[in-house]
Order: C-alpha cells, then structure tokens, then sequence
C-alpha cells in the first residue's frame, strides 16, 4: 500500500494528468452548450420518421439523452488520455533513469509491474467517475430529468424516466472495465521502450486501426472481428437497450478480461527478463 500510495502521488502531482480531466469538462460543456442552442433543431431533423408515425409531447432534450451522446463522444477519445499516464508508467522510469533506482528497493519485478498497473487503473476509474460527474450530472442539472429516447440506426428505444439511472451506472462500471483494458495495453508497450512518446502513440494507432477494422463489415474481417477487442469496447451501450442483451454484455466483459490478463502477463514476462542495465 506504501508502494501503491507513492505511484499515485507521482501520477497526481503531475500537472499534465490533469490536462485529461480539462479535456473531459471542456469537450462536456460544449456539447452542452450546443445542446441548449441549436439542440431543438438537431433532434427535430433526427426523428423526421418518429415524428411522422408517433405523438410525441414536449421536449426531448433532457440530461438522460445529453449525457448518453457525450458518452458516445468522448469515449471515444478517451483511450488517448488513459495511455497519457499508463505509456508513461514503465517507459518514464526508464527515460529519467530512476528504473534501476527502483529496484534496488525490497520489491520483485512483478510487484513493480502490479502497482503501475493499479495506479493506472485508479487514475482510469478517477477519470470515468469525472467523466460521469461533468455529462450525467451537470447535464441533469442543466436539462432536467426525464424519459430517454434511444435513437439507433433502424429503431429507437423507449426508456422510462425511473428506469435510465441503474444502466449509466452499470454503463460507467463497464466503461471503467474497457479503459482498464487500454491501460493494460499501454503499459505492456511502455515496458518495451525507454520514452512514453512510442507507448502512447503505439496505444492509439494500436485502438484507431482495430476500431476501424471492428466496423467494417466486410467478409474477410468477419473472422476475427469478433476477438477484436475494440469490438467489445461499446458493450456499454446495451445496457440502453430493451430488453438488455446480457450475454452479449457479459460476453464483451470477458472479452475485455481476457485481453487486459493477457497483456498484464505479457508485461510481467518481459519486464522479468529486460536488461535494465544497458
């Protein structure tokens, strides 16, 4: 826990880490504001076909449904910020020369690579938590509650007012999983090189490529797209679904376990056999 606690300070003493909960409360109030300017027009052009078919009283345009499209926004981009702190985790100690320093200390390689990666994943569920302060809340705050309606590409769900706030929790909860994956993958990259610059860009072109191949269907990515775990990454948006798909859910969580097991044990072997003296 000491261990734990001194990783931790290193990462949160660093004004940069807060650069990413910037970005975060930055890219929410803009879409906020867009909301409460132009967002009656927006959704009055989205459900022409809604509309047509179905009274709809009032407005739509509540904190439930702002906050569902800052979701499908930022958690896009949000990889890039958690490989910000995890690229860096192995890769900066290396780069000041304070790696060797490191392990002169009563500690194993392999507990040194178990406490990057929890302080990683704190600093990852930190961010998600913030993420959820800034785009449920503030826009509950702004837009009021009520029920939510899911525009897809070919239907829309209905959800009922009491019935939105357990799926963001259950959301945000796999949110925090599939970012905990991103930061598994950056710093199984950060343990092979001795500047963060590569892990972090490598995370990204890594995430940009896979996400693209995830969406393209075409019948030879057919094969794998289903172990891609950019794939998975989205499970989040079942939980708005009615009825919840729970296997399918439960399935991209195994997934995501899986990919972020593996690529700690892939860290852990290598970090125990690299030269550090060199």
């Amino acid at each position: 826990m000491r261990l734990l606690s001194i990783e931790l300070y290193k990462i949160f003493k660093r004004p940069r880490t807060y650069i990413s909960f910037g970005i975060v409360t930055a890219t929410a109030l803009i879409f906020q504001l867009a909301m409460m300017s132009g967002g009656r027009e927006f959704f009055k052009f989205g459900m022409q076909n809604i509309t047509e078919q179905f009274d709809v009283q009032g407005s739509i345009i509540n904190g439930y449904l702002v906050a569902y499209l800052i979701l499908q926004s930022l958690l896009i981009q949000i990889p890039l910020l958690v490989a910000l702190v995890a690229g860096d985790a192995l890769a900066g100690e290396a780069n000041m020369g304070t790696l060797r320093l490191v392990l002169t200390k009563p500690i194993t390689r392999v507990q040194l690579v178990m406490i990057k990666f929890i302080a990683s994943s704190v600093y990852t569920v930190a961010l998600i938590v913030w993420l959820a302060v800034v785009a449920l809340f503030l826009s509950l705050l702004i837009f009021g509650a009520g029920d939510m309606i899911n525009l897809k590409s070919e239907t829309f769900v209905m959800l009922l007012k009491d019935d939105v706030m357990w799926r963001y929790i259950c959301a945000f909860g796999f949110a925090c999983l599939a970012m905990t994956t991103i930061a598994s993958l950056s710093l199984f990259l950060s343990a092979f090189a001795d500047n963060s610059i590569g892990p972090i860009i490598s995370t990204m072109g890594i995430v940009v490529v896979l996400t693209i191949l995830s969406n393209l269907e075409l019948p030879l990515f057919d094969a794998i797209n289903p172990y891609l775990f950019t794939k998975h990454m989205i499970g989040w948006k079942g939980f708005f679904d009615n009825p919840v798909p729970y296997a399918a859910i439960g399935k991209s969580a195994l997934v995501l376990v899986v990919y972020t097991v593996g690529f700690l044990g892939g860290t852990t072997f290598y970090f125990n056999k690299k030269d550090i003296n060199s």
